[in-house]
């Protein structure tokens, strides 16, 4: 059961975990949240999870853009 888990945490987007820390919130109840919320409407809040997540890649990529490391 504990490496289920871990398997998912590693190949998960942190979209559960980041939304935790910053609202303070315990990340289990976030998961939570969304998977009851899937059953019950059919799936919809996927869609809200994978935009996020794409949101924060996109987020991830641009800083590093910005934020080039410089080899000498």
């Amino acid at each position: 059961m504990n490496q289920l888990k871990l398997f998912f945490e590693e190949r998960a987007f942190g979209v559960c975990s980041k939304l935790g820390e910053k609202f303070n919130f315990p990340i289990d109840s976030i998961r939570l949240f969304f998977i009851y919320s899937s059953f019950i409407t059919l799936g919809s809040p996927i869609i809200l999870y994978v935009s996020m997540a794409m949101m924060m890649k996109v987020r991830k990529y641009l800083r590093k853009m910005n934020n080039p490391v410089l080899f000498d």
